[in-house]
């Protein structure tokens, strides 16, 4: 749940960078949300959530 959080947290931040020094209008950021909850219900979700799970690990894993 941390993990999936966080990324919630770094995604949202994102869009809002986007949002306000990038010009993304607030209707190409709503279709995208409306496309990320219908792909979440998907047969392909839990290969997106594995993806994404492999890939904080691998971050998680890199030395500085």
């Amino acid at each position: 749940m941390i993990l999936s959080m966080s990324g919630v947290v770094i995604l949202g931040i994102i869009v809002f960078l986007f949002f306000r020094k990038d010009g993304l209008k607030a209707s190409h950021a709503l279709i995208t949300a409306l496309f990320g909850f219908y792909l979440a219900g998907t047969a392909i979700a839990p290969s997106i959530t594995a993806g994404g799970a492999s890939l904080a690990g691998l971050l998680g894993g890199i030395k500085f």
